[in-house]
C-alpha cells in the first residue's frame, strides 16, 4: 500500500511539473503543420511515403486536408493552413498577386487524360486534341463524369471545353462535386467519360475498366506547386514549418521520394527540381 501511495505521489509530482513547464515554456508542444493540398496527391498515397520522411528529419507533424486546388486555395486565403500544394497555375499566381502566398516552388508533374469505357461509343481514341475529343463526346452525347468541384482537374476540364467552343449541358454531363477517386469510380459504374490526373488513374488501374483514350497533348501538363501563406496576414501561421516543408519537399531527398514512388511498378509523379 505504501508503495502505490508512493507511486502515485510521484505521477502526481511529475504531473504538476510538466504542465508548470508547459505553462513557462519550458517545454514546447511537438510542432505542427497544416498542409491543404489535393485528393490526387493523397489518393495516390505519396504523402504516405513523403511526410514520415519530413517529420523523421524535423520532428514536425503534418496534418493534411485533402481537399480540391480551389478549396485549398480557399483555406489558405482564410489563413486556415500553413501552406498549400496545388496543380493550377492560374489560381496559384492568382493567389500569390492577391498576397495570400508567398515563396511558390515548382515541385513534381504528371499530367491529365482522358479516360473511357473500352468500346469507345464517341469514337475519341487517339485524338492528339484534347478539345477535339472532348467535342466528339458532346456532339454523341455520352456520359462525362466531371469533378465539378473547382479542383485543379475540374478548372483543366473547363479550359478545354472553352477552347472546343462547349458549354456542356444536358443529362450526359453529370457534376460529381467528388475527388478523382470516387469521380473514376463513378464513370467506371457508368460507363462514361472522364478527365483525370494520370497518378490517381494509375494508382486505381486494377479497380476500374476505364482506359486511356487521350494523352499526349500540350494542353493536358499537370505542373503542381507548393506556396506557403503569407504570415504577414495571419499571426497564427507557422510559416517557418512550411518554409521547412518546401525545403525538404523540393531538396535532393524529397525530389528522390517523388521520382521514385510507383503504383503497379509505374512512376506516378516527376519530378522538378532535381531531376
Amino acid at each position: 500500500m505504501k508503495k502505490i501511495k508512493f507511486l502515485l505521489f510521484i505521477f502526481i509530482i511529475t504531473a504538476v511539473y510538466t504542465l508548470n513547464c508547459f505553462a513557462e515554456g519550458q517545454l514546447e508542444k511537438p510542432a505542427r503543420l497544416r498542409l491543404a493540398t489535393t485528393t490526387s496527391t493523397e489518393n495516390t498515397g505519396l504523402l504516405d511515403t513523403l511526410l514520415p520522411a519530413f517529420t523523421k528529419n524535423t520532428g514536425i507533424k503534418v496534418d493534411v486536408i485533402a481537399v480540391g486546388t480551389g478549396k485549398a486555395i480557399t483555406l489558405g486565403e482564410n489563413g486556415d493552413v500553413d501552406l498549400i500544394m496545388v496543380h493550377a497555375r492560374s489560381k496559384e499566381d492568382k493567389f500569390i498577386s492577391d498576397g495570400y502566398g508567398v515563396n511558390r516552388r515548382d515541385l513534381m508533374h504528371n499530367d491529365f487524360i482522358i479516360l473511357g469505357p473500352p468500346d469507345d461509343p464517341a469514337g475519341i481514341s487517339g485524338y492528339n486534341s484534347a478539345s477535339e475529343a472532348m467535342e466528339m463526346i458532346s456532339g454523341n452525347k455520352s456520359n462525362f463524369i466531371s469533378r465539378g468541384d473547382d479542383s485543379g482537374t475540374h478548372t483543366r476540364e473547363k479550359e478545354l471545353w472553352t477552347t472546343a467552343g462547349i458549354t456542356p449541358s444536358g443529362t450526359w454531363y453529370k457534376e460529381a462535386g467528388q475527388g478523382m477517386g470516387a469521380v473514376i469510380t463513378m464513370a467506371d459504374d457508368l460507363e462514361a467519360y472522364t478527365l483525370s490526373d494520370r497518378g490517381t488513374f494509375l494508382s486505381m488501374k486494377d479497380k476500374t475498366d476505364l482506359i486511356v483514350l487521350v494523352e499526349g497533348d500540350n494542353n493536358l501538363f499537370n505542373p503542381y506547386g507548393v506556396i506557403a501563406v503569407n504570415p504577414a496576414l495571419y499571426e497564427g501561421v507557422n510559416y517557418e514549418g512550411a518554409m521547412r516543408l518546401i525545403a525538404f519537399l523540393t531538396s535532393a531527398e524529397g525530389q528522390s521520394i517523388i521520382g521514385n514512388f510507383r503504383k503497379n511498378g509505374e512512376q506516378l509523379f516527376y519530378p522538378d527540381v532535381i531531376k
